[in-house]
């Protein structure tokens, strides 16, 4: 069974831990039975790539590398800081929510 995360695919986010610390960037994919998401130019891999009849010299590709959702908060759209999410109940469906100024981030 899936897990859910409070990040979603799209979701600005300020990275809190490693390498990257203090990075703020958006999501592109989104893990959630590894609890992982891809960040944007953020844990950046060298991936060596084979040479084939489309690429005959191959090379050395640098991609974004997975990053634990717990490195990682979500920036708040309306007051453009790091935050931890709450989350309430509108007409059946939830609804994030910042913890620091309290107004709904979807």
């Amino acid at each position: 069974m899936a897990k859910s995360l409070i990040i979603r695919k799209g979701d600005r986010v300020k990275v809190i831990a490693g390498k990257d610390k203090g990075k703020e960037s958006r999501v592109l994919r989104v893990y959630p039975h590894k609890e992982r998401l891809v960040v944007e130019r953020v844990n950046m891999i060298k991936k060596h790539e084979r040479a084939t009849q489309k690429k005959p010299k191959g090379g050395i590709l640098e991609i974004e590398g997975t990053i634990h959702v717990s490195n990682v908060m979500l920036l708040c759209p309306s007051c453009s800081q790091a935050t931890r999410v709450g989350s309430k109940r509108e007409g059946g469906n939830r609804v994030r929510v910042c913890k620091k100024c309290g107004k709904d981030i979807d």
